[in-house]
């Protein structure tokens, strides 16, 4: 049952919004001051919050901030219900965090309808967080696969983050940047450990299972709407500007330029780190090999200049783990909800370079 908390110091107002409520199924919970109501919201978490503003020893503003700063209930709608009528006042509910304002006395049909949206507006984001939550285990899942990739995607989003404020990627490019880095291997579900894990350079039947990867991952994150725009880098990040890459042989500017920024990050990455076959190379190693295969055509050499310059600040994956543990990049609401997949476990990406500057293997 749909659960809604009314915070409000006068108790005929709080039983003018039950009567109103309770005949359409909900389950009404009631506190008569900000202070008890912080405690209500932590002990029972509703779906929906109707706030006055005039209260004692808290007031509705400053329950609303402290509710959006915490990220166990921040997702929760707050409709502001005060005698106040001002623009100003409404601006402050507003910036306060709260998804609608009512002026008391207020209309009974009117509340209603505006719950019933609110209510089906969380409904949505539960159902957002719970495909978050598939998604991220899935990623656990493959990450715990293969434990010499730890820390990779978290390290491939620091990179990819501070490759696109060099850019000056939008703020939206960014987050799909983000994303992209935490979900771009997450394809590799249906790849078997034994190729996964090999130890030993892969038979063409084998790199055969491993570009799966790419037509797999965004078939499993493209039913979140939410997530549009990432699913052009989970598809593409192995694609090469001379259309040598895969899955779809993709050339030249046909291939966006935050897809050409995640694949510079993840190839740094992954020769910059100990894989079972191969150990860590040297930053100068690492930026040689992108370079000589900017040569043969593979990649962005704008994004490949931007990538050296930042990859001697970091000098090697330490400090590049370092960079992502302390957030490049602000996250984004759906980030808080999908984090997790990103924290600390990589999950399956590899290069080999047996021989700098020959064909590497993806895994």
């Amino acid at each position: 049952m749909t659960k809604v908390l009314i915070i409000d110091d006068e108790p005929s107002n709080r039983r003018l919004a039950r009567r109103a409520l309770e005949p359409l199924g909900f389950q009404i919970e009631e506190a008569a001051d900000g202070v008890e109501g912080l405690e209500a919201v932590r002990r029972d978490r509703p779906d929906l919050i109707l706030l006055d503003v005039r209260m004692p020893r808290m007031n509705g503003y400053e329950v609303c901030r402290a509710l959006k700063d915490d990220e166990a209930t921040r997702l929760i709608p707050i409709i502001i219900l005060t005698s106040l009528d001002e623009i100003t006042d409404k601006l402050e509910a507003i910036e306060a965090g709260a998804a609608d304002f009512l002026v008391k006395p207020f209309d009974v049909a009117e509340l209603t309808t505006r719950v019933k949206a609110l209510v089906s507006l969380k409904h949505f984001t539960d159902e957002l967080e719970n495909a978050g939550s598939v998604l991220q285990g899935i990623a656990r899942v493959v990450a715990e696969r293969d434990a010499y990739t730890a820390g990779h995607c978290q390290r491939v989003g620091a990179i990819a983050s501070r490759l696109g404020e060099m850019f000056h990627c939008s703020d939206e490019d960014l987050r799909a940047l983000r994303l992209g880095a935490i979900f771009h291997d997450v394809g590799k579900i249906a790849v078997p450990d034994a190729v996964l894990r090999k130890p030993a350079t892969l038979d063409p039947h084998e790199r055969e299972k491993i570009k799966l990867h790419a037509t797999v991952g965004p078939e499993l994150v493209r039913p979140m709407k939410t997530m549009a725009a990432v699913v052009p880098l989970i598809r593409h990040h192995h694609e090469k500007l001379d259309g040598s890459g895969y899955p779809d042989g993709l050339k030249g500017d046909e291939i966006p330029l935050t897809v050409r920024i995640l694949s510079v990050a993840d190839i740094f990455d992954a020769l910059a780190t100990k894989r079972p076959y191969k150990d860590p190379l040297p930053v100068e190693e690492c930026i040689r090999i992108l370079r000589d295969e900017v040569k043969r055509g593979w990649w962005d050499p704008a994004v490949v200049d931007a990538m050296e310059k930042i990859a001697h600040d970091m000098k090697g994956p330490g400090r590049v783990a370092a960079a992502a543990e302390n957030g490049l990049g602000r996250p984004t609401t759906i980030e808080r909800i999908l984090n997790g997949a990103g924290n600390g476990n990589g999950n399956g990406h590899a290069h080999h370079h047996p021989h700098p500057g020959h064909e590497e293997e993806h895994r």
